[in-house]
């Protein structure tokens, strides 16, 4: 269930899996390593930055030659 009061710049776990096209699984996995961070929320329900998910995603895209 996703929260209704998650504020403006922020993603829940369940977008933040959508943006990186991962499992939630795989977003524990990269705030066990320290790759992302949550920036607020509850320990149940944490939320991530927008930008810090948007540039993991950029990170982790895989660079495609012109």
């Amino acid at each position: 269930m996703e929260s209704q009061l998650i504020r403006p710049g922020y993603l829940t776990a369940h977008q933040t899996a959508s943006v990186l096209g991962i499992t939630l699984d795989g977003v524990r996995q990269l705030v066990r390593r320290r790759q992302l961070a949550p920036a607020g929320g509850t320990p149940r329900q944490r939320w991530y930055s927008a930008s810090a998910v948007a540039a993991l995603a950029a990170k982790r895209r895989p660079h495609v030659a012109a």
